[in-house]
């Protein structure tokens, strides 16, 4: 009977015999991939040639400059304003649901169509026309949904 087997001895690669390896698997990555590196190559010289690749260069090179300059204008008063006025835009855009967004997306968009079939008629408005107006009902419908609109404004104002 064979001797039992106690260890596994590896065979350790020499530093050469491991660059070999890589080259090997390099090369082999290198023909599998020959399309895509092709293309890679095609886009840097088309960058090279209309100049990105040295702005990009530059960038790099002055990016402490560049980061100077970018925190300075982000601090700015105007900017931190336009920062929280989207933070809380946002916020009011998150606490609507989506379905109430989405069916006053659609009147606007039929109001609009409405408005622009009669926007060159030339005629006038008089408070009696105003006053007739109301009994149409969608007009009546508009006319309430925007005064309750105010009346909820209002009362948030209050606080």
């Amino acid at each position: 009977m064979a001797a039992p087997i106690t260890s596994i001895q590896r065979k350790q690669l020499t530093q050469e015999e491991q660059q070999q390896e890589k080259l090997n698997e390099l090369q082999t990555l290198i023909a599998e991939q020959q399309q895509s590196l092709n293309k890679i190559l095609e886009l840097t010289a088309e960058l090279d040639k209309a100049g990105v690749l040295d702005a990009i260069n530059a960038m790099v090179k002055a990016k402490d400059d560049l980061m100077g300059i970018a925190v300075n204008q982000a601090s700015r008063e105007p900017m931190t304003n336009l920062i929280n006025n989207l933070m809380n835009t946002a916020g009011i855009l998150t606490s609507i649901n989506p379905e109430v967004t989405e069916s006053l997306k659609k009147a606007i968009a039929h109001g609009i169509e409405e408005a622009e079939l009669y926007k060159g008629n030339g005629d006038k408005v008089s408070i009696l026309k105003v006053m007739t107006a109301l009994n149409d009902p969608n007009i009546n419908r508009a006319v309430k949904y925007g005064l309750d609109f105010l009346k909820g404004m209002g009362k948030g104002l209050e606080d």
